[in-house]
């Protein structure tokens, strides 16, 4: 009983002294990864319902469907189907389609596969390289409360709402919040939220996504028929293929 007590002592000793290492944003990626190492889910099915609000506060509905595959491939089709409209974001490239065709690809690192889904699949280095890229200051770091939880705040100050920065939950080292400047003359402050996550595998799914620019609600994202580690066809990134392939993938 006695051994028992002191090696749970010293695990709550580390616990917390890996707890205060977390100094900046890079002590934080390395976290996140650390934390969910070899847990998380490899690949992810969805629904989604996608609600985009016009200037006058209409709401405009569609449906799409999602398979990704982490780290760094995402598609998307756009219901129906059949008519062959989506996007695709495979190997560091994002491709549009219109009526089953492209013009094709363009370099692109979505962002929020980078902060939501590759932390957790892919060397820690590259998750640094590309939230730099972001313009993100990895040097600062502070904490906040966020919808009634605790979480780490890198890339601004306290009280800064501006500067391009990354929220991530403090228990489940999952991101919350993604602050980003927009627009041609980089004036307008683009908001992400990931909200009502729920568990999934190893890892976790925020099934809501709410956009906001400069304050004022753009986009929502439900997602549904939520599914992880199904065994999906690599074609599914292929943009060659991307009318060939089964696109049942969510069923």
């Amino acid at each position: 009983m006695k051994y028992f007590c002191v090696f749970g002592l010293i695990l709550l000793l580390g616990a917390s002294a890996f707890a205060r290492e977390i100094k900046n944003g890079t002590d934080l990626i390395t976290a996140m990864n650390a934390k969910y190492a070899g847990k998380w889910y490899k690949t992810l099915t969805f629904e989604q319902k996608t609600t985009n609000f016009g200037p006058d506060g209409k709401a405009d509905v569609s449906t799409w469907y999602e398979a990704m595959k982490v780290p760094g491939y995402l598609r998307i089709d756009f219901a129906p189907t059949e008519k062959g409209d989506g996007i695709l974001f495979a190997a560091g490239k994002v491709f549009s389609f219109k009526d089953g065709k492209t013009k094709g690809g363009r370099d692109f690192v979505h962002p929020l596969m980078v902060v939501g889904f590759d932390v957790y699949a892919q060397p820690v280095e590259t998750t640094i390289a590309e939230v730099k890229k972001m313009g993100i200051d990895l040097s600062k770091l502070h904490t906040e409360k966020w919808q009634g939880r605790d979480v780490y705040v890198v890339g601004a100050d306290k009280g800064d709402v501006r500067s391009p920065q990354l929220w991530v939950d403090k228990k489940r080292l999952v991101f919350v919040r993604l602050i980003q400047l927009a627009g041609k003359d980089k004036k307008s402050v683009s908001e992400t939220q990931f909200n009502k996550y729920v568990k999934a595998g190893g890892g976790w799914v925020s099934a809501e996504v709410l956009f906001f620019v400069d304050g004022k609600h753009t986009t929502s994202e439900d997602y549904s028929k939520i599914k992880v580690d199904t065994k999906l066809s690599d074609d599914l990134w292929d943009q060659e293929k991307w009318m060939s392939v089964d696109k049942n993938y969510w069923k």
